[in-house]
């Protein structure tokens, strides 16, 4: 069986590697890469189903356990347990931030990802994902430590022993 490929079409697949290649480079340095559709402060509710609910009124802590589900617009997060964190010093009760542990899924339109544990700082745009995270964005994915995740801007960093796996477009 004999191959032949145009001198075009090698030159057209040797830039295609060089290009994701680059792409790796930059993503193992830490750069950022998009995420999400929804900016900060713009979910005006916190929709939240669980197996379990614990409330400790002296504390001010609300635990959910058990097939966790928060929905925030069209960000959503699913855990084993998550952890209600209340605004105490504006005196409103409003819902400051989520922190969820075991099994952690954070999904924003076309992105998701996964972790051991996750903050979402709700009215800064904030998550913090940690341990043996996985970032998919379509065919590609992408893993670390920890995935910063800044929703106002719409973008993502990954730390920690950064690794990915890319389609490049070819057959």
């Amino acid at each position: 069986m004999t191959l032949r490929v145009s001198v075009n079409d090698m030159k057209t697949w040797l830039l295609s590697v060089l290009i994701n290649l680059c792409a790796v480079a930059a993503f193992a340095q830490g750069a950022t890469l998009p995420f999400g559709t929804l900016g900060a402060g713009e979910a005006e509710q916190v929709e939240i189903a669980a197996d379990t609910l614990s409330i400790d009124q002296a504390t001010q802590l609300a635990v959910f356990t058990g097939n966790v589900v928060a929905g925030m617009g069209a960000l959503k997060l699913s855990a084993d347990r998550v952890e209600v964190v209340y605004d105490t010093q504006s005196g409103t009760g409003a819902v400051k931030a989520l922190k969820a542990t075991g099994n952690v899924v954070f999904v924003s339109g076309e992105d998701s990802a996964t972790a051991d544990s996750a903050t979402y700082e709700l009215v800064a745009g904030n998550v913090l994902m940690e341990g043996n995270v996985i970032l998919t964005q379509g065919q590609n994915a992408l893993s670390g430590q920890r995935l910063r995740i800044d929703l106002t801007a719409g973008t993502a960093q990954m730390e920690g022993r950064v690794q990915t796996i890319f389609q490049t477009g070819g057959n």
